[in-house]
């Protein structure tokens, strides 16, 4: 009897809707991942495996949910349905999506999903928000969703944009939201106000968890305030885009806060973060910015720098010829890359076989006029530009009024022309001012061949204006971080090491050399009327060169005999 009644039960669990059923589903429920609003959570994804997210006991007084879902560099899916549908659905790294609660509504679900095949580490987290608080994306009119709250992200080498869709005034449960266009006054969303967030990641860091960690600080408006530079404000008469300087290499976050003056209250768009380069991809990746050329090229002009650096005066010619070359090459750069499709390393040895050219043109000029003020100009002008970008590189570099060209180049003009008119007076000291300051820059373009450094940015960004007119529409802001802080002493120490062992070393000596075409004359007229002079007796160049070929046409004749060849006269 005991065994017939084993069976009996055994057949009632495996009946469809018996009690034991219900706890299997009841069980397999518990496979949903839980969350809570504001607490963050790391998902693992793959292609075989999406997840369901649940969300309950949602705060009576909350009237819609950013739902947000984040990765490194692969792409994930947030959708509400089990299959993304084209409205309800977002893919990318940083993505999210706006849920608009229903009354009496206490809980939600969501699905999360990636097209990749090995497991993709995410951050997913849900954010809520009040009646009074402005919606993220509300008044979306170009992207795919009817309420966008996403940043997109687009970069090349020169800047890094980011376009976001209009906000829309809150609304409680259950009540349409107020029309977009209807009206502009104060009373609509055209009273709504953005302000540009940047966040840097730390300096040479390229790794999964970095990014994800640093992610939590810039999803909520408190965090995004407290850890972020604002930018810029943008109002109801800008468009809702942002330009920034490419940093290649260097990981940069980007969110965006809407505020309603009036109702004092704001909400955070979903964060963005972008490497300005392909991290993950065998080609063009983050971990393989510096190209061979690169490195070669400014490895060996950093060897001359540092020649030029401590001994630059003291070698006047090699000198004029170092400052020549920077100035032939850069402006043959420009020119070569802006009207000409060649390949960048084509277009690097060219731009060092003309920056060769320019140099011993310099150095020609000086041997053959000895103009001092007009071969001084190089090094001033090159000092000058180094010092322009030095200041474009702070807070005033943002400045609007640098946004017109006319205005840039003026001033960049200026300050080229300006630090020779400066020294004047003193010549000698601007001479090795700019062999220190200049020679020694050149090993913080050596080391930014190899590894990221905001140093770089000293002269790269003048390279970018020169060869992109619409870079002039990007915000030019860079880290200080160690790495640029070590460099920076580096930079100021070989500095200041090749400046006072020059000025030491020409104490009581002649401020430059004499003109050398006079000295070449004057040694030629002695060497002609001086006959007590050895030189004087030194046959003309012509005689010394057939003298030289008789020497070389006698080793090739054939020796005589010594021996009688004459018979004997009797």
């Amino acid at each position: 009897m005991e065994l017939l009644g084993l069976l009996i039960l055994g057949v009632l669990a495996w009946r469809p809707g018996s009690t034991w059923a219900a706890e299997s589903a009841g069980n397999a429920s518990e496979g949903l991942l839980e969350f809570s609003v504001g607490r963050f959570r790391y998902v693992s994804l793959s292609r075989a495996f999406p997840k369901e997210a649940i969300l309950r006991d949602i705060p009576s007084n909350v009237s819609f949910l950013i739902i947000q879902i984040h990765s490194q560099h692969q792409n994930t899916t947030i959708s509400f349905s089990k299959v993304p549908l084209p409205n309800a659905s977002a893919t990318g790294m940083d993505t999210g999506l706006v849920l608009a609660l229903q009354p009496e509504q206490s809980q939600c679900s969501w699905h999360l999903q990636t097209g990749e095949a090995g497991p993709v580490q995410s951050l997913a987290v849900p954010l809520s928000y009040t009646e009074r608080d402005p919606v993220p994306g509300g008044c979306n009119l170009e992207f795919d969703l009817d309420v966008d709250p996403n940043i997109y992200v687009e970069y090349d080498f020169f800047e890094t944009t980011i376009k976001f869709a209009p906000a829309n005034l809150g609304s409680a449960r259950g009540v349409n939201p107020l029309p977009c266009d209807v009206s502009s006054g104060q009373d609509s969303r055209w009273r709504l106000q953005y302000d540009i967030y940047q966040y840097f990641l730390p300096e040479g860091d390229l790794t999964e968890g970095a990014a994800l960690q640093h992610l939590q600080r810039m999803a909520g408006v408190a965090q995004v305030a407290a850890n972020a530079l604002k930018v810029v404000t943008l109002t109801e008469d800008d468009k809702t885009t942002m330009s920034f300087s490419s940093l290649g290499g260097q990981g940069v976050i980007y969110n965006v806060i809407v505020r309603d003056p009036i109702l004092n209250t704001s909400a955070a768009y979903v964060p963005v973060h972008t490497y300005a380069c392909g991290l993950g991809t065998p080609q063009g990746g983050c971990s393989t910015l510096g190209r061979v050329s690169t490195k070669v090229f400014f490895t060996l002009f950093a060897l001359f720098g540092l020649f030029i650096c401590f001994f630059g005066h003291r070698f006047w010619k090699t000198e004029l010829f170092f400052m020549g070359f920077i100035i032939a090459g850069f402006l043959f750069y420009i020119l070569v890359t802006r009207v000409t499709p060649a390949a960048y390393d084509v277009r690097l040895i060219l731009t060092a076989v003309v920056g060769c050219i320019g140099g011993l043109l310099v150095v020609a000029v000086w041997w053959r006029f000895g103009t001092l003020l007009l071969c001084l100009l190089c090094p001033g002008m090159v000092l000058g530009t180094l010092g322009y970008g030095v200041l474009l590189l702070t807070p005033m570099g943002n400045l609007g009024v640098f946004q017109d060209d006319a205005v840039y180049w003026v001033a960049f003009c200026l300050m080229a022309l300006i630090v020779p008119v400066i020294f004047l007076a003193c010549l000698r000291v601007m001479n090795i001012l700019a062999c220190g300051l200049v020679g020694s820059y050149t090993v913080v373009l050596a080391v930014g061949s190899y590894s990221y450094t905001s140093l770089s940015f000293i002269t790269l960004n003048i390279l970018k204006r020169a060869l992109y007119p619409d870079f002039r529409r990007a915000f030019t802001s860079v880290p200080l971080q160690t790495n640029d802080f070590i460099l920076l002493a580096v930079w100021g120490m070989l500095a200041v090491s090749g400046i006072t062992l020059q000025i030491r070393r020409e104490l009581g000596q002649p401020p430059f050399p004499p003109h050398p075409y006079k000295l070449w004359k004057r040694e030629q007229e002695r060497r002609v009327t001086n006959v007590l002079d050895p030189s004087y007796h030194i046959p003309p160049l012509r005689e010394r060169l057939f003298g030289q070929l008789a020497q070389i046409k006698e080793l090739f004749q054939k020796e005589e005999s010594t021996g009688e060849r004459t018979p004997l006269l009797l």
